[in-house]
């Protein structure tokens, strides 16, 4: 079923179920014909009923995947800040992420480990997620990811130091090219206290490594 769009959302509805998703008209009219270009470039059979609304799904679903280049990392953070006079090393790990390589649009997705020793100011914890999620839903370099999310906490808290660690399986990788399926690529980027003092990234490498719960 086609949408309809009211000030820029789409809305799919009949008598039994109705669906809104927020989405760029214009935006999504030309990505649905490069899709449908493409899928009648490779398909040999593109009008069968099953791929009929296929050009306007992907359409929506690139969007949503790119969806990170429409937030502002640093204003997000930024807005739940807190004055606390805490000057341990706050983690939050096994963030999940999930991007796309720019090298070939395919998948790559793992887990962010995050940490900062505050300097008289924290933030929100989901904060935390949120930056690795609006950073990793853009096309992406794992090593650019890495440095983004730190450099973004760094600049918006000024913490004693910030330490990032990513792990993550890359399709392009396992679907084609040199198809090493078990083969998984880790990060790291490290500031202040992090970067200066082994024993503080020891613990940090310690602790996102060990199961406390």
């Amino acid at each position: 079923m086609e949408p309809y769009y009211v000030n820029g959302i789409g809305i799919i509805d009949d008598e039994d179920y109705a669906k809104i998703e927020r989405f760029n008209k214009k935006k999504t009219e030309e990505l649905m014909q490069l899709y449908k270009g493409v899928i009648d470039i490779i398909e040999p059979n593109p009008e069968r009923e099953s791929m009929k609304n296929t050009p306007l799904r992907v359409a929506k679903s690139i969007q949503f995947l790119t969806h990170g280049y429409n937030i502002d990392p640093k204003k997000m953070l930024e807005s739940a800040t807190y004055v606390e006079d805490y000057k341990q090393m706050v983690i939050v790990k096994d963030i999940e992420i999930y991007s796309l390589c720019e090298h070939h649009l395919v998948p790559f997705f793992g887990k962010a480990h995050i940490a900062y020793i505050p300097n008289g100011k924290i933030t929100g914890l989901s904060k935390i997620a949120r930056v690795a999620d609006a950073y990793s839903r853009r096309l992406q370099l794992q090593e650019r990811l890495t440095m983004q999310i730190r450099d973004c906490i760094q600049e918006s808290l000024d913490p004693l130091g910030v330490a990032v660690v990513i792990e993550a399986h890359h399709l392009c990788m396992m679907m084609r090219g040199i198809q090493k399926q078990n083969s998984v690529t880790t990060t790291s980027a490290f500031t202040g206290a992090f970067l200066n003092e082994t024993k503080t990234r020891e613990e940090f490498i310690h602790l996102i490594g060990t199961t406390l719960h």
